[in-house]
Parts: structure tokens; sequence; C-alpha cells
């Protein structure tokens, strides 16, 4: 049975980060992650103002800055009979005024890499998780599965669930969630670029009566995400062929028929169940849920990856010191979901009124005019620099802790020059 101070299952925004941070501190963490690497489609690839500051802070910056990337400075989106602007990141405090859309496996592998220097920080990739270790009322470990699906165990000083909203440790730890209704799933797909396409946009949202999408571009191709109306998926591909979906895009960006004959078969679409859950208790223990283990978001304003982040940092500046004296207590754990449940809650709260206001009209036919709330953020600059504040940067923003600093690699950052 090998051992561990801190085991992290699952290796997306919020186990990388907690896994560099907590190593940075001198922490012995082993990382579990199931897939031999992080290249999937369709994952949360909005960086945040708060968390593009934060990996600054961590010495990332001028690596981060390399990533292929587009920016995002102003949310607009038609929205009914208009377009407006529904956030304006100009007007929020500080140098980053911008969401940094980036391909979350560069992400991952820019947050790995940077860990995987630092001698107490281990990563195993094909590692599947399938159930903890309990001993006198207290999770001690986890079991998984290697690439030849021979089973380990991994005793561990705390295990911190980050497997997604899907999470095996959760479950395997009797943590439920509450559950929340969600008007509405999602379709992901991709549209390749026409030459002559110049509109540099980062995000284009379009929300019309019966017929509603967000395409992110992702350089050469739109990634699209398509809403539908909760549980239709397997009846709308059933009683519809593809060439329905496409003629939909097509009329609703613009877009030639040439560039939407990319979806060939309701094989290039993928399904996104939209579930909106939080746990009321996120540990027990020995065990520690953070990220869509404990809080599972909505894809509205692409907040997953940030919240996430901002859980690890909060996680690895309360638990950092008791890891390295032999002495987390289920206090402390406590003590996370305690700073971190008042950011959770409220976005969950704004998002279910975004899906109230705008996607359930939407769905219903009866979206044919923009709501007033958003047309009063629209003639309202203000307020536009408000809702990009709440969205970009957030309740309770976390700063790297001390012991996680490091200057720029690389690079002088532009505080050090001044």
């Amino acid at each position: 049975m090998d051992t561990t101070t801190c085991c992290i299952v699952g290796g997306g925004p919020a186990g990388t980060m907690a896994g560099l941070l907590l190593a940075r501190a001198g922490v012995e963490v082993t990382v579990l992650e199931k897939h031999a690497d992080f290249l999937r489609d369709f994952r949360g690839d909005t960086v945040h103002p708060s968390t593009v500051r934060l990996i600054d802070e961590l010495g990332l910056g001028a690596e981060f800055a390399r990533l292929p990337r587009s920016e995002l400075t102003r949310m607009c989106m038609y929205a009914g009979d208009r377009m407006v602007i529904a956030a304006d990141f100009a007007r929020i405090p500080g140098k980053y005024r911008h969401i940094a859309m980036v391909p979350q496996w560069d992400f991952l592998d820019l947050l790995t890499s940077a860990a995987a220097e630092e001698p107490t920080f281990t990563l195993c990739m094909r590692s599947t998780a399938t159930g903890l270790i309990h001993e006198a009322g207290r999770v001690t470990g986890v079991r998984y599965l290697d690439a030849d699906g021979v089973e380990h165990t991994l005793r561990a000083g705390l295990v911190i669930a980050c497997d997604g909203r899907d999470s095996v440790t959760r479950e395997a730890a009797g943590l439920r969630r509450r559950m929340e209704d969600v008007p509405m799933d999602m379709w992901f797909f991709r549209v390749p670029k026409a030459e002559d396409d110049i509109d540099g946009g980062a995000v284009h949202a379009r929300f019309t009566s019966g017929n509603s999408a967000v395409a992110i571009d992702r350089g050469d191709y739109y990634q699209v995400g398509y809403i539908i109306e909760k549980g239709c998926d397997a009846e709308l591909r059933a009683t519809h062929d593809v060439r329905w979906l496409r003629d939909r895009v097509t009329e609703l960006f613009g877009w030639s028929s040439a560039a939407t004959a990319a979806i060939r078969t309701w094989d290039d679409v993928e399904l996104l169940e939209v579930t909106v859950g939080m746990l009321e208790r996120w540990y027990v223990p020995g065990l520690l849920c953070i990220g869509d283990a404990a809080h599972t978001m909505s894809p509205v304003g692409g907040v997953g990856v940030n919240l996430a982040v901002q859980d690890a940092v909060a996680t690895a500046r309360i638990l950092a010191q008791p890891l390295l004296d032999g002495t987390v207590q289920t206090a402390d754990l406590e003590k996370v979901q305690r700073r971190r449940m008042l950011p959770a809650s409220f976005t969950q709260r704004s998002q279910r009124g975004e899906h109230d206001m705008l996607i359930a009209p939407a769905l219903r036919g009866t979206l044919h005019a923009a709501p007033l709330p958003l047309r009063v953020v629209d003639s309202v600059p203000l307020l536009a620099g408000i809702t990009a504040y709440l969205g970009g940067i957030g309740l309770r923003p976390e700063r790297a802790p001390e012991f996680a600093r490091r200057p720029q690699r690389g690079i002088e950052s532009s505080n050090a020059r001044r």
C-alpha cells in the first residue's frame, strides 16, 4: 500500500491547481487522473480576470500569455429583438480586464508542468478511482485502477475530491447533492470559420425564440453550444435529420451552408446534460469535495473553471499547514466550505435568474424582446461594469498564498520592471 499526505482525485482545474499550490507549500501530494491526457473537446475554457491575476501571482503569467487564446472584453449578446452589452470588463478595477478564452488542455498542461518542478508532486495519469478506504469512521485513502486495470490502494492523510459533477469519490463518501430544476441541455459541435471571417469577437451569443446558441471563436473554428429543452436530446435526434440543426445554426449566425456542412451527422454533436446542484456538506472526516464535485454549475457565464480554481486556492491556503503538521481535522475542512459557500451559492442564484429571464422564454418561444434587466444594463454603462465585476471577479476572490508565489518564469514581470 502506497502512502501520500494528500491524494487529489481528478486532474481538472480544481485538482491541478490544488496540487500545484500544496506542492509549493511542501506538502506531499498525489493527483489521480483517469485519462491519458487532457485533450478533450467541449470543456470549460473561460479563464476569468480573478484567475488570470492568480496565474500571474504564481509566476506563470508570461507562459499563460503565450497560450492559444482570444480575449473577451465585453459580453455582447443578441437577445430577443436587439444587441445588448451585458458586461463590460474594461470597467472593472485592476490590470486584468478581460476573460481569456484558452483551451482547457493547454491551461492544465501549464499547471501540471509547473507542479512537476516541485519534488513533492506526483501526477498519475490513467489512474481511475474506484472507491475509498475507511478506517474508524474516517476516510484514509483511495482505491484506484492503473492503465492495465490493476487495482492499487493509496493511503492519504486527506483525500480531496475534484472528480467533477459525476464524482465517484463523493458518492463513495455518501455525500448527496441538493439538485435544482434547469430548463435546458446543450449540444456542442464545431463549425469552421470562413477565410474572410474577420469578426474577431471571442464569443457570439444569440438568444431568440426557439433558436439560441453561443459560439466561441477558436481561431480557425467556432465551438458552438446550442441550447435545447431539458431532456429532449433523444427525441430531437430521432425526429430530425441533422440538416435541421444545420439550417437553424445557419439562420442564427448567418454562416454559410458550406461551413455548417461540417456538422455531418448526429455523431458530430455531443450532449451536455446540464445539472445544477450543491452539497449541503462538502466533507466527511478525511475527505473534502471542491469544484464541480461540491457544486455543479450551469454553463451560463462559463464560471465553472473560475469557481473550481478559487476553491482550490482557498483549500491550499487553509489546509497547507495542517497537512504539513499532520493535524488536519474536520473543522479545517469546514473552514473551506464556509469560505467558498457564499460565492458558489451566489453564482447559482445568478444563473437561476438568467435561466428564468432569458433561457426558459427562448426555449418556450416567447422571447420576443430583450428582457428589461438586460435593457437597463445596456443603457447604463456603470451597471455593465458591475455585472462584469460580479461575473469576472466575483465574491471573495482568492489571492495566491505567499508560499505559492514565484517570480515570472522566463521573463521579468511588469511589476518587477517598474
